[in-house]
């Protein structure tokens, strides 16, 4: 086993600012949704308001990062080892069986995860982001005094907000699961904390890897 860094400080900076802007987000969303009163309706309105326009230039950052690092190959999906994955989350992993694929400097996310985060980019970041500044400018005046997006009906905009609002929740609660799957309970926890990790060494493999990053 090497300790190497595995996520570089933007990465960091980005997941921790995205995490809060998200659980900010869902907190206010659903009591402008009724769910609950704790801001009160107003309030979260404007909360939700700002927290979204905040995630919304996180993500144009984020994306311009991932560009022109070239981090955004972690999240090509491939077909290889899915199968072996599944079986490894499903069974293997009660039984203390050896991890199908292997964690690197280039490779951070096993078949499964490169999944669910090009899921998670593709449609579900997406899906909230256009309903949402849909239901946020429909009646904002253009500069001919005129209503630009002129919509008379929100509901549908609404209902695809509030499904891609339940998707991101059942997104996150798999991914604090899966926290839990590393070496130790708290092992990846640690790594996106400090952005060390503790990976497997047996092949010059990892070395030629850590002399592209």
């Amino acid at each position: 086993m090497k300790e190497v860094l595995i996520y570089k400080g933007y990465e960091r900076f980005w997941h921790w600012s995205q995490a809060a802007l998200i659980i900010f987000l869902a907190v206010t969303g659903f009591e402008v949704h009724g769910s609950y009163t704790f801001f009160g309706y107003e309030n979260a309105v404007v909360y939700h308001r700002y927290a979204a326009l905040g995630l919304i230039v996180l993500i144009l950052f984020t994306a311009f990062w991932h560009f022109i690092t070239g981090e955004w190959k972690q999240y090509k999906p491939t077909p290889q080892f899915v199968k072996e994955q599944i079986e490894y989350y499903l069974l293997g992993i009660f039984k203390n069986a050896p991890h199908p694929t292997k964690k690197t400097v280039l490779s951070k996310l096993n078949p499964l995860q490169k999944l669910a985060y090009f899921g998670l980019m593709v449609v579900i970041i997406p899906l909230l982001v256009i309903t949402g500044i849909l239901y946020l400018f429909y009646r904002m005046p253009s500069a001919a005094n005129m209503n630009p997006l002129n919509l008379t009906n929100l509901e549908p905009i609404a209902i695809l907000h509030t499904i891609g609002a339940y998707l991101l929740v059942m997104f996150v609660i798999g991914h604090l699961y899966l926290i839990t799957t590393g070496h130790t309970i708290f092992t990846n926890l640690k790594a996106m904390i400090t952005g060390y990790e503790e990976i497997e060494e047996d092949d010059d493999h990892h070395k030629k890897e850590e002399k592209k990053v």
